[in-house]
């Protein structure tokens, strides 16, 4: 017996879960544990969904986040593999409840899988996500090969140099990329610092924020979309670093039609 059984839309969305968990596997993006994903799914929680017993105690969250009262989330579990969430979301990952205090969470369901160790992360994202209304409930975390890659070059790393030459990459990157991407310098992996800082960077009006060293964190209305905007991302990435394996620097496309493409298409930047 599973959460899922006769509850169509909330299955469905954890099964996007689950194939979003399978390309990231099969781009290379998911070493052994590597990456999260978290799914805000309160919408689908339903009266008899609510009046569900915990299967675990209540856990402390490390950090009170007021805006998260009674919110329900997917979580891929601790030490889980993309690979085998892929094939089965619900024995490697679980549905979490935050408590009315805000403060503390409890599993669910199938199983008492644990949370992301970044869970605490995650949830903060989330909780400023609502604080601000926005229609966002999904985010990710994965380590696209090439978007990495550029990290490793200080010239990459200033502000929106990297979003200027990926989107110049390809006309599709500005389109379906319009915010570009955020760059936050090397913090250690799962500590409070590196959330507060990519708060700031999503608050500073970005979808899709780079790690230094280490991977992506993307939010978005849903994990596809989420995902999607990685994955173009690093497709600009990979003709970049492409173009510089032929032996030539790419020309990119002129700022001229850059702006042409924000006029018509009424991009944000």
């Amino acid at each position: 017996m599973s959460i899922l059984d006769n509850r169509a839309a909330l299955k469905a969305e954890i099964y996007r879960v689950a194939e979003v968990a399978g390309y990231l596997w099969m781009k290379g993006w998911a070493e052994r544990n590597g990456g999260n994903i978290t799914v805000n799914i309160t919408e689908w929680a339903d009266e008899p969904m609510r009046s569900l017993p915990a299967i675990s105690g209540t856990i402390a969250i490390g950090i009170t986040l007021p805006h998260l009262k009674d919110c329900w989330f997917y979580c891929k579990g601790t030490q889980r593999r993309m690979r085998d969430l892929a094939r089965d979301p619900m024995g490697n990952g679980s549905i979490i409840r935050i408590t009315p205090d805000c403060a503390h969470y409890e599993i669910i369901a199938d199983s008492p899988v644990a949370p992301t160790s970044e869970l605490p992360s995650h949830l903060a994202v989330h909780d400023y996500l609502l604080a601000k209304n926005s229609p966002y409930r999904a985010s990710l975390h994965t380590h696209p090969i090439e978007l990495v890659a550029l990290t490793h070059s200080k010239k990459w790393m200033e502000k929106d140099a990297a979003t200027h030459m990926l989107w110049s990459m390809i006309p599709e990157t500005k389109a379906f990329c319009p915010r570009g991407l955020g760059m936050v310098p090397y913090m250690l992996p799962s500590s409070v610092e590196l959330a507060d800082v990519t708060i700031k960077a999503i608050g500073d009006d970005y979808d899709v924020v780079m790690w230094e060293k280490h991977g992506v964190f993307a939010v978005d209305t849903d994990i596809m979309s989420a995902f999607d905007q990685v994955d173009v991302l690093n497709k600009a990435a990979q003709i970049y670093i492409s173009s510089r394996n032929m032996g030539f620097e790419p020309d990119g496309m002129t700022d001229v039609q850059m702006k042409e493409l924000t006029d018509v298409f009424g991009l944000p930047k």
